[in-house]
């Protein structure tokens, strides 16, 4: 050990664990002796829109990075971008992201952080707002920040590239974006800068920019963007297919049980904190045909949940879950809702207590036989449901409310 860090060969273990590319990393290796040698952190940055108010797993693979260095003894630097949020991030989109307003992306941060310190330290994490700096910079230096970079260099950014040959239209405050966003890493003198695979030329253009004036650039680290429980697209709110770090443990555990068995080990890998010994067990247990890789992906579920609330959390999960799916019971704590009316369509019903949007979207739950009012399934739109004293309704597989009446 040289003070406070463990021998750059170890470090080098950890950081390349989960890692898509490091670029470059013959550099990083060259900063990391740096910093042993001279016992002092490197600067490493993670730049968050506070887009949503709430992470979901697939946020937390790029923030358990970011963790991971800052056990490693390096200052983990978290970058809102309340002014960024501003202009709207269009990496990954085939369309301009809406702007938010100052306002919108300060509330938003509150929440941002309040999740994110689930992982990251909270006393010993560095956090800044990019409004600090790029806030106060003046249209000429704007211009001059402009002129340090070409459109056709720009245009190289593939999504920009889709939507310039499909003639969508790209306004110009876009691609301010990737020089906004390299103006962070001038102004924390990062050293190593991490992101998703989708960030990777918004990272690139951040090592540029260091260079021009007159830093040393950063090495950037991309993660793989973790696949949601449908197991085919990235996880995200908008494709319904997350599991999110604020939500309660049952929720959280039955939808970990949802993702596909060839998904299993990459969750292991980028979303839990298990040893790399334990992986190279999941692995081969995993490849063992006498292994029912349910009882594997149980095991993460708990751990998932442990991770975010408890131990004791998880077993109540995995009992609650039991109890429902396999011995057909219902959860001990579910809402409740006092019924004025005398009875109720099953349509208006399920809309009226929020577990269907709109009354098409009931009509295809029951359509597929998800609803059902004390076991018995309903199949009939028209039915019109008498309240009793106390009647539970289900819809879908973890949706259950308790219904009363008096």
């Amino acid at each position: 050990m040289s003070g406070q860090f463990a021998a750059v060969e170890e470090q080098m273990k950890i950081i390349k664990r989960g890692a898509t590319e490091i670029i470059p990393e013959e550099e990083l290796v060259r900063k990391l002796e740096k910093s042993y040698k001279e016992n002092k952190p490197l600067n490493i940055k993670l730049g968050c829109d506070p887009t949503r108010p709430d992470l979901h797993l697939g946020h937390s693979v790029v923030l358990r990075k970011l963790a991971q260095f800052q056990k490693l003894g390096h200052q983990a630097i978290l970058i809102i971008g309340d002014f960024t949020a501003m202009i709207g991030d269009p990496s990954g989109k085939n369309a301009t992201r809406p702007p938010l307003t100052a306002e919108e992306a300060k509330q938003n941060a509150v929440s941002y952080w309040e999740q994110a310190s689930k992982i990251l330290d909270r006393e010993k994490t560095k956090i800044v707002y990019n409004s600090e700096w790029l806030g106060k910079m003046k249209f000429e230096d704007v211009i001059k920040l402009a002129s340090k970079y070409t459109v056709a260099r720009i245009i190289e950014r593939d999504d920009f590239t889709k939507r310039y040959k499909a003639g969508t239209p790209i306004s110009l405050h876009e691609f301010l974006y990737p020089l906004a966003q390299a103006m962070d890493s001038v102004a924390i003198e990062s050293d190593v800068e991490l992101g998703g695979t989708d960030q990777k030329f918004n990272l690139l253009v951040g090592r540029d920019i260091q260079r021009e004036y007159g830093k040393e650039p950063q090495v950037i680290l991309t993660m793989p963007l973790l696949v949601g429980t449908d197991g085919t697209e990235k996880m995200s709110k908008s494709y319904d297919n997350y599991i999110g770090i604020d939500e309660a443990p049952s929720q959280m555990f039955g939808k970990a049980l949802s993702i596909p068995d060839d998904l299993i080990y990459a969750y292991y890998e980028l979303a839990t904190n298990v040893s790399d010994e334990e992986l190279a067990e999941i692995k081969n247990s995993l490849e063992n045909p006498g292994i029912n890789p349910r009882d594997i992906k149980r095991a993460l579920a708990r751990k998932i949940v442990a991770m975010y609330h408890s131990d004791e959390a998880a077993v109540k999960a995995q009992e609650e879950f039991d109890n429902i799916f396999i011995n057909k019971g219902v959860p001990d704590d579910m809402p409740v809702k006092k019924m004025s009316a005398t009875e109720m369509g099953i349509i208006d019903l399920i809309v009226e207590v929020g577990f269907a949007p709109s009354k098409g979207e009931a009509r295809r739950l029951i359509q597929q036989g998800g609803v059902s009012i004390d076991g018995e399934k309903i199949t009939d739109f028209k039915s019109v449901v008498k309240f009793k004293n106390e009647q539970i309704l289900k819809v879908g597989k973890r949706k259950f409310i308790k219904l009363t009446f008096s």
